[in-house]
Protein backbone atom coordinates (compact mmCIF):
# COMPACT_ATOMS: atom_id res chain seq x y z
CA UNK A 1 0.00 0.00 0.00
CA UNK A 2 1.26 3.20 -1.26
CA UNK A 3 1.31 6.31 1.42
CA UNK A 4 -0.31 9.65 -0.02
CA UNK A 5 1.91 12.27 -0.33
CA UNK A 6 2.87 14.71 2.30
CA UNK A 7 2.61 12.27 4.61
CA UNK A 8 4.70 11.93 7.96
CA UNK A 9 5.12 8.15 10.50
CA UNK A 10 6.99 8.70 13.69
CA UNK A 11 7.45 5.25 15.29
CA UNK A 12 6.55 5.77 19.64
CA UNK A 13 6.27 3.22 22.22
CA UNK A 14 3.62 2.77 24.58
CA UNK A 15 3.21 1.92 28.60
CA UNK A 16 0.59 -0.14 29.58
CA UNK A 17 -0.86 -0.50 33.04
CA UNK A 18 -2.37 -3.94 34.16
CA UNK A 19 -4.41 -3.04 37.09
CA UNK A 20 -6.13 -5.16 39.59
CA UNK A 21 -10.00 -5.11 38.94
CA UNK A 22 -12.48 -4.17 41.76
CA UNK A 23 -15.63 -5.63 39.60
CA UNK A 24 -16.43 -10.03 40.32
CA UNK A 25 -16.77 -9.83 36.47
CA UNK A 26 -12.69 -9.30 35.55
CA UNK A 27 -9.74 -9.97 37.20
CA UNK A 28 -8.00 -6.83 35.45
CA UNK A 29 -8.20 -3.45 33.83
CA UNK A 30 -5.89 -2.32 31.20
CA UNK A 31 -5.42 1.02 30.05
CA UNK A 32 -2.15 3.68 28.92
CA UNK A 33 -0.18 5.67 31.38
CA UNK A 34 2.63 6.95 28.84
CA UNK A 35 3.74 7.51 25.17
CA UNK A 36 7.63 7.26 24.56
CA UNK A 37 8.82 9.60 21.82
CA UNK A 38 10.92 6.69 19.86
CA UNK A 39 11.15 3.34 20.95
CA UNK A 40 13.42 1.50 23.41
CA UNK A 41 15.61 -1.45 22.95
CA UNK A 42 13.42 -3.43 24.92
CA UNK A 43 11.16 -6.33 23.77
CA UNK A 44 7.53 -5.91 24.04
CA UNK A 45 5.83 -6.91 26.86
CA UNK A 46 8.68 -6.02 29.05
CA UNK A 47 7.73 -5.36 32.72
CA UNK A 48 9.03 -1.36 33.99
CA UNK A 49 7.57 -1.35 36.84
CA UNK A 50 5.54 -2.90 39.63
CA UNK A 51 3.42 -1.91 42.47
CA UNK A 52 0.73 -3.04 45.13
CA UNK A 53 -2.10 -4.61 42.85
CA UNK A 54 -0.76 -2.93 39.30
CA UNK A 55 2.05 -3.54 36.47
CA UNK A 56 3.40 -1.54 34.22
CA UNK A 57 4.19 -3.06 30.82
CA UNK A 58 6.28 -1.89 27.85
CA UNK A 59 3.53 -2.93 25.14
CA UNK A 60 5.28 -2.56 21.65
CA UNK A 61 6.23 0.18 19.38
CA UNK A 62 3.09 2.20 17.56
CA UNK A 63 3.14 4.30 14.36
CA UNK A 64 1.61 7.31 14.25
CA UNK A 65 0.52 8.82 10.48
CA UNK A 66 0.02 12.64 10.00
CA UNK A 67 -1.70 13.06 6.49
CA UNK A 68 -2.09 16.67 5.64
CA UNK A 69 -5.94 16.82 4.59
CA UNK A 70 -5.88 16.12 8.76
CA UNK A 71 -3.53 18.95 9.43
CA UNK A 72 -7.27 20.84 10.92
CA UNK A 73 -7.53 17.94 13.38
CA UNK A 74 -4.52 18.05 14.40
CA UNK A 75 -3.79 21.59 15.36
CA UNK A 76 -7.17 21.61 17.07
CA UNK A 77 -5.52 18.51 19.32
CA UNK A 78 -2.41 20.94 19.62
CA UNK A 79 -4.14 23.69 20.46
CA UNK A 80 -6.53 21.81 23.48
CA UNK A 81 -5.97 22.04 26.95
CA UNK A 82 -3.81 18.23 27.00
CA UNK A 83 -2.01 17.53 23.55
CA UNK A 84 -3.13 14.16 23.59
CA UNK A 85 -1.79 10.62 21.65
CA UNK A 86 -4.91 7.75 21.53
CA UNK A 87 -4.00 4.91 22.33
CA UNK A 88 -6.05 2.03 21.03
CA UNK A 89 -6.19 -1.87 22.24
CA UNK A 90 -7.79 -5.07 21.32
CA UNK A 91 -8.60 -8.36 23.54
CA UNK A 92 -5.87 -10.92 22.40
CA UNK A 93 -7.05 -14.62 22.11
CA UNK A 94 -4.76 -15.52 25.27
CA UNK A 95 -6.80 -15.45 28.45
CA UNK A 96 -5.96 -11.85 30.44
CA UNK A 97 -4.24 -10.11 27.45
CA UNK A 98 -4.31 -7.48 25.36
CA UNK A 99 -2.91 -6.55 22.02
CA UNK A 100 -1.47 -3.22 21.10
CA UNK A 101 -3.82 -2.24 17.67
CA UNK A 102 -2.22 1.48 16.68
CA UNK A 103 -1.83 5.07 18.44
CA UNK A 104 -3.25 8.11 16.79
CA UNK A 105 -3.00 12.11 17.42
CA UNK A 106 -6.12 12.56 15.71
CA UNK A 107 -8.91 12.64 17.72
CA UNK A 108 -11.25 12.00 14.59
CA UNK A 109 -10.07 8.95 13.96
CA UNK A 110 -10.18 7.93 17.95
CA UNK A 111 -13.94 8.69 18.11
CA UNK A 112 -13.95 6.34 15.06
CA UNK A 113 -12.47 3.42 17.13
CA UNK A 114 -14.19 4.31 20.44
CA UNK A 115 -17.85 4.01 18.03
CA UNK A 116 -16.81 0.31 17.48
CA UNK A 117 -17.03 -0.83 20.96
CA UNK A 118 -14.47 -3.73 20.43
CA UNK A 119 -11.47 -1.61 21.17
CA UNK A 120 -10.44 -0.26 23.98
CA UNK A 121 -9.37 3.28 23.54
CA UNK A 122 -7.89 5.33 25.75
CA UNK A 123 -5.29 8.65 25.69
CA UNK A 124 -2.03 9.78 27.31
CA UNK A 125 -0.34 13.56 27.74
CA UNK A 126 1.49 13.97 24.39
CA UNK A 127 5.27 13.89 24.78
CA UNK A 128 7.29 17.40 23.84
CA UNK A 129 9.00 15.74 20.55
CA UNK A 130 6.35 14.92 19.08
CA UNK A 131 4.17 18.13 20.07
CA UNK A 132 7.28 19.39 18.15
CA UNK A 133 7.04 17.28 15.33
CA UNK A 134 3.02 17.91 15.04
CA UNK A 135 3.91 21.86 14.92
CA UNK A 136 6.58 21.41 12.17
CA UNK A 137 3.94 19.48 10.48
CA UNK A 138 1.68 21.88 9.98
CA UNK A 139 3.10 24.56 9.86
CA UNK A 140 4.34 22.91 6.62
CA UNK A 141 1.10 21.62 5.73
CA UNK A 142 -1.51 24.38 7.06
CA UNK A 143 -5.14 23.51 7.05
CA UNK A 144 -7.13 24.74 4.58
CA UNK A 145 -9.36 27.77 5.55
CA UNK A 146 -11.37 28.64 2.97
CA UNK A 147 -14.67 26.27 2.81
CA UNK A 148 -16.45 24.89 0.14
CA UNK A 149 -19.75 25.65 0.06
CA UNK A 150 -21.80 24.28 -3.36
CA UNK A 151 -23.71 26.75 -4.92
CA UNK A 152 -27.17 26.02 -6.14
CA UNK A 153 -28.27 26.42 -9.92
CA UNK A 154 -30.20 29.33 -10.80
CA UNK A 155 -33.71 28.68 -11.58
CA UNK A 156 -35.06 28.96 -14.58
CA UNK A 157 -38.18 30.76 -14.59
CA UNK A 158 -38.95 29.49 -18.18
CA UNK A 159 -38.83 26.03 -17.06
CA UNK A 160 -41.91 26.00 -14.87
CA UNK A 161 -44.01 28.47 -17.57
CA UNK A 162 -46.72 26.87 -19.70
CA UNK A 163 -46.38 26.30 -22.98
CA UNK A 164 -48.74 27.29 -25.67
CA UNK A 165 -47.35 24.31 -28.03
CA UNK A 166 -47.79 21.90 -25.59
CA UNK A 167 -51.46 21.94 -25.81
CA UNK A 168 -51.89 22.17 -29.57
CA UNK A 169 -50.36 18.60 -29.99
CA UNK A 170 -53.11 17.37 -28.05
CA UNK A 171 -56.34 17.94 -29.27
CA UNK A 172 -58.14 15.87 -26.19
CA UNK A 173 -56.59 18.42 -23.61
CA UNK A 174 -57.81 20.96 -22.75
CA UNK A 175 -56.26 24.47 -23.78
CA UNK A 176 -55.22 26.77 -20.66
CA UNK A 177 -57.80 29.05 -21.53
CA UNK A 178 -60.63 26.36 -20.63
CA UNK A 179 -59.16 25.44 -16.94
Amino acid sequence: MTTPPGTETRRIGVILERRKATSPWIEHVWRPVQVLDGTPQSEPWTVVAEGDGWVHFYAGAAEVSLYRHESETYAYNLNSRMPAVWIFLRNSPEPGRVELYGASVDPGEAHAHNDTGDDIVDFVPMPDGMREWMRGYIERNPPRTERYKRKRDKADPEALARRAGLYASDPLRQTPEDE
